[in-house]
């Protein structure tokens, strides 16, 4: 981790800021950098692939993804007011998670492919092409800056198993003699 750079608290399923459309970026300055390496950090101390600003608490237009793929790859990429402008007509089922929904998992159906336009910290405009696992992360998160959530995916039976499953989770961290 880079000195001086922190690791925010995750916002957790229930709070407010996570089901909203967070706002545009307009500023391309110090703050927002910092507020990406910071989001680079938690997401790396939370071990995830993807990070949205909602889930810091931060309503505004930000996301950071790094996966590596089986091959070896590496992606990274921190895009701010980002846009899917191509999804591949061809898609594909697998495990999602969720750094906001933490203990649970479930397979969606996305696309395998797409395109995200957006900038890049410093305001420089920015193109990205992703499949597999990159595209999947890269949806994920546009999905979180239009306050939607992987569970919203589901069928409302499994979307409420999963939600009990949730909450079962929660209660037994807070209360562990339980």
């Amino acid at each position: 981790m880079t000195p001086g750079v922190r690791a925010r608290p995750i916002v957790l399923l229930g709070d407010p800021v996570l089901r909203e459309r967070a706002r545009e970026v307009e500023a391309f300055d110090d703050a927002l950098r910092t507020l990406v390496d910071e989001m680079f950090a938690t997401m790396a101390v939370a071990d995830g692939a993807g990070l949205a600003a909602p889930q810091i608490g931060v309503s505004r237009r930000i996301l950071v993804v790094d996966v590596r793929h089986s091959e070896g790859d590496h992606a990274r990429v921190a895009l701010v007011n980002p846009v899917i402008t191509e999804r591949s007509e061809r898609e594909a089922r697998d495990v999602e998670g969720c750094l906001s929904i933490p203990g649970v998992k479930e397979s969606v159906r996305r696309p395998v492919g797409v395109v995200v336009e957006g900038f890049d910290p410093s305001g420089e405009p920015l193109r990205v092409e992703a499949e597999g696992l990159y595209a999947r992360a890269l949806q994920h998160e546009v999905d979180h800056l239009d306050g939607v959530l992987f569970i919203d995916y589901l069928s409302p039976l499994k979307r409420n198993l999963l939600l009990r499953k949730y909450r079962k989770l929660r209660e037994a961290e807070e209360d562990p003699a339980g």
